[in-house]
């Protein structure tokens, strides 16, 4: 129970640390409009689901892309050819991500949200 109860507080110390980052900050936002949104399109709960998994997605590639270049900032601040890899993968990881949610999105709520 005491492990649990650390890792628990130590989640909360990542969502606060991702709080702090503009990316993250930006993903929650987007989360905080799409959420609901998907909530009141009339659709049914698998996509709904869809909907609101795709944006929660990359929100958590995004967590991932921002520990990547944190660990890489902290190892040292000069220019690496490895260091601008990972960080690139991280961004690209976040962009994929973004492009499925956009698919996702064109494909169950832009029809909705077109025709009203």
């Amino acid at each position: 129970m005491r492990r649990l109860s650390k890792a628990f507080f130590y989640s909360l110390a990542g969502l606060g640390d991702a709080w702090r980052e503009p990316a993250c900050r930006l993903e929650i936002y987007v989360m905080a409009i799409a959420i609901p949104l998907a909530l009141w399109l009339p659709l049914g709960v698998t996509e709904k689901l869809l909907l609101i998994c795709s944006v929660v997605s990359i929100f958590i590639v995004e967590i991932l892309n921002t520990s990547v270049e944190a660990a890489i900032d902290r190892i040292g601040g000069e220019r690496h050819e490895l260091s601008r890899v990972a960080k690139d993968l991280g961004s690209a990881a976040v962009f994929v991500a973004s492009l499925m949610a956009a698919a996702v999105w064109a494909t169950l709520a832009a029809p909705l949200l077109l025709v009203r």
